[in-house]
């Protein structure tokens, strides 16, 4: 218990002023010499030049690309690092790196502290982050925020028995596919994300009547 209360102080005491931010997941097990890893750089370095930091898990692969293309831009590149077995050691390109000895913490700290997240091909680790964090803002447990999908060859058959099967048997809303869009242009991703946050700050009131959590965003 003490070593959870330690690690969401030091997230919150490192993290609380790296504001916006964008999450970017995926595999650990992508090289280099994959086009994916070279999407993933171009895609967070066009988010740090924007004025985001970017977060991954601070790992190899996908995490090693995100981070790599943040540490080029112009805002912090973040890594919240945690010891598994094709994860021996944090990649180079953090400015930030928080350690992390429990998933729980971690991913806590990946959605609180995210203002967008950006999915890429990966295994069961990253689809049980996708999985999360669509459950907790189908549920209302989490604010919204934008989930980009980026690999549409490699996400079609997921999305296609979403809707085949969980939105056919009623288990999920016809609705909540739109939590999700897919690209494969570092653009568009980007652009998604802005209008993400334009379309919410034409359709709400005033900015002042923001939550404290979503006027961070603005700033």
């Amino acid at each position: 218990m003490f070593t959870i209360m330690a690690e969401f102080i030091e997230a919150t005491e490192y993290l609380s002023e790296i504001r916006p931010a964008v999450s970017i997941y995926g595999s650990a097990r992508l090289k280099p010499d994959s086009p994916y890893y070279q999407l993933a750089t171009d895609i967070a370095r066009k988010f740090s030049d924007a004025g985001f930091a970017v977060i991954s898990g601070g790992g190899p692969g996908i995490m090693e690309a995100a981070n790599k293309g943040a540490h080029a831009g112009k805002s912090p590149s973040v890594g919240l690092n945690i010891e598994l077995p094709h994860e021996q050691s944090g990649n180079q390109w953090q400015d930030i790196s928080l350690r992390f000895r429990h998933f729980f913490t971690r991913k806590v700290t990946f959605v609180k502290n995210s203002d967008a997240v950006i999915v890429m091909p990966g295994g069961f680790g990253t689809l049980d982050e996708l999985a999360e964090v669509l459950t907790l803002i189908q549920t209302k447990k989490s604010r919204h925020v934008p989930i980009i999908l980026v690999g549409a060859e490699f996400w079609k058959g997921l999305l296609a028995w979403f809707q085949d099967r969980l939105v056919t048997m009623g288990l999920i809303n016809a609705t909540d596919m739109d939590l999700m869009k897919v690209t494969d242009d570092p653009d568009q991703v980007l652009e998604a994300v802005l209008a993400f946050y334009e379309d919410r700050e034409e359709s709400e009131e005033p900015y002042q009547s923001k939550s404290d959590e979503d006027r961070m965003f603005y700033l």
